[in-house]
């Protein structure tokens, strides 16, 4: 299994089914994140076992049992379940984020899903619909134990918020790029200090994934010493 760092950048492949784990494996993936076959949802217990069985790579999975991005009391409950069922079933950490009804971070009911467990987990691309950016970031990062936020730097897609994903590349918790994310992009977010990545490879298999990482890793080596 390939060693992660963020010396060398890091890739996250999303992934729906078994095969696509192994395909990302084997393309040289670091860590993979696990949805429904809606690329949205959660994913059903049976699919994480079986991608838990084809691959070693650290798996987060998301969290999230209707599409939008707020959660009520009964959602809770089921999230919590899933949580507790998803780790015992070999989930390293989960993907989900909330806003509520003013547009802003549920903070709230983030830091209920996450509660005191041991496990880390990554705020997904909700945060680019917040309302009051700087505000949203601000609350995402007083979160407990959040290490990762997916983001665009905009609620379109990289090609239009690649200024502001840089601006926060140097801030905690880590940047990862993903939305509209092409491979144009990746020398200007190295350079601009972005090391961590989530590709979506609809098509191309494990070619797919090998060349995000060989182009990754080639970008990595050739940014200035920071």
């Amino acid at each position: 299994m390939r060693q992660a760092s963020l010396m060398s950048g890091i890739l996250y492949v999303h992934v729906k089914s078994p095969r696509e784990a192994e395909q990302a494996e084997q393309g040289g993936a670091d860590r993979l994140v696990l949805t429904g076959e809606d690329g949205l949802l959660s994913p059903l217990p049976q699919t994480l076992v079986a991608v838990r069985r084809a691959s070693t790579l650290h798996l987060r999975v998301m969290l999230r049992s209707h599409v939008g991005s707020d959660v009520d009391g009964g959602e809770m409950t089921r999230l919590k379940g899933l949580a507790s069922s998803f780790q015992a079933e070999g989930a390293d950490g989960f993907v989900f984020g909330f806003l509520n009804p003013m547009t802003g971070v549920d903070v709230d009911a983030c830091c209920e899903l996450a509660g005191d467990d041991s496990w880390n987990w990554t705020f997904d691309r909700t945060v680019d619909a917040a309302l009051d950016q700087d505000r949203a970031w601000e609350d995402v990062r007083r979160l407990p134990r959040l290490d990762s936020i997916m983001t665009a730097g905009s609620a379109r897609d990289v090609e239009h918020g690649i200024d502001r994903l840089i601006s926060h590349r140097m801030k905690r918790p880590a940047v990862i790029a993903a939305g509209g994310l092409r491979s144009e992009h990746v020398p200007w977010l190295v350079r601009g200090g972005v090391t961590q990545f989530l590709i979506e490879p609809e098509r191309g298999g494990v070619d797919a994934v090998r060349s995000w990482r060989r182009l990754v890793d080639q970008e990595i080596a050739r940014r200035p010493s920071l």
